[in-house]
């Protein structure tokens, strides 16, 4: 029901709720490391086209993360995650999300390889970075997604990540004879404002995601830009604008989206546009309470939505 800016993770729900929410780290050894969460939601939907309404309630996802630091900067970082398939069938499913093994090269260079999330995109591939319960839905269009291959991470004035993979969102591709490449730089300009570029081209495929954030007291905006040409000659662009506020242990999210898919005639394949409104309350460090309602537009018809999502982090 869900489509990693490590870096969001660092704030606790007590202290804002503005800030998705935070993951311990608990120590099982002297060098490892466990953190995860439990997420599960009821959501009601009234789409036009549809002769009924429709009401679920599960468990979205659970995963556990283990990381381990070994000697001379060398590190591993491991995700389970269960899950529906995500392909229809309602059917469960327990995989390795990302396995990646990290060198720190220097105070400032490190490189991993291995199974990993793409650095790309304002929102989060997991609930714990999300600052409403549902995603925009784009990702798959702009978003690198998880992949397969090597990545860089220069951090400095100005912050420069590259990564060469298998595929775009396709963690299980290994087949090396036509590579992707991502390449990413971040500034922060001033205090409380982030921008970040990327650029992801392969199997002619070329990809432009730009955010912005700009965080002052309890408010943080957000506005993300993007424009996507495909191998089949088919075009996209999307774009966000988000607002939240956090007071003490509550929160509130206004978020609006806007996305477009076009064949290589110029027919509209695909299209989104939709206003979310998301307050939250952290009932405790570790849990969170979200509700949310959605009003999509898919050009032809409409669809309005309810969701009540828990969300307990560890």
């Amino acid at each position: 029901m869900k489509t990693l800016n490590r870096s969001l993770l660092a704030t606790a729900i007590g202290f804002a709720v503005a800030s998705p929410a935070a993951m311990a780290d608990i120590k099982l050894a002297d060098k490892l490391t466990v953190s995860g969460f439990v997420d599960m939601s009821f959501v009601y939907t009234d789409n036009d086209a549809a002769p009924e309404t429709t009401q679920v309630f599960g468990v979205d996802q659970v995963e556990t993360d283990f990381m381990y630091t070994g000697e001379n900067g060398v590190s591993a970082n491991v995700d389970i995650q269960f899950g529906e398939s995500g392909d229809g069938s309602g059917t469960d499913e327990t995989f390795v999300e990302q396995a990646y093994i990290t060198k720190t090269l220097t105070d400032s260079v490190s490189v991993k390889a291995g199974r990993f999330l793409s650095y790309s995109g304002w929102e989060t591939a997991e609930p714990t970075g999300l600052y409403q319960y549902s995603s925009t839905g784009y990702g798959d269009l702009f978003y690198g997604g998880y992949q397969q291959g090597v990545s860089a991470y220069y951090d400095g004035a100005v912050d420069v990540m590259a990564s060469v993979v298998n595929d775009l969102a396709n963690p299980i591709d290994n087949d090396t004879e036509t590579l992707t490449v991502e390449l990413g730089v971040a500034v922060e300009p001033m205090a409380g404002v982030t921008a970040k570029l990327f650029y992801m081209t392969g199997d002619d495929n070329d990809i432009i995601n730009f955010w912005t954030s700009y965080e002052v007291d309890a408010l943080t905006l957000a506005l993300e830009y993007s424009v996507a040409d495909y191998a089949d000659d088919s075009e996209a662009s999307g774009y966000l604008l988000m607002a939240n506020y956090a007071m003490g242990d509550y929160g509130v999210t206004f978020r609006y989206h806007d996305y477009e898919v076009e064949d290589a005639g110029g027919t509209t394949t695909r299209e989104n546009d939709a206003i979310t409104i998301a307050p939250s309350y952290a009932v405790s460090s570790d849990l969170l309470l979200v509700a949310e309602y959605r009003m999509d537009s898919f050009g032809v018809t409409d669809q309005d939505s309810l969701a009540l999502e828990a969300l307990y982090t560890f």
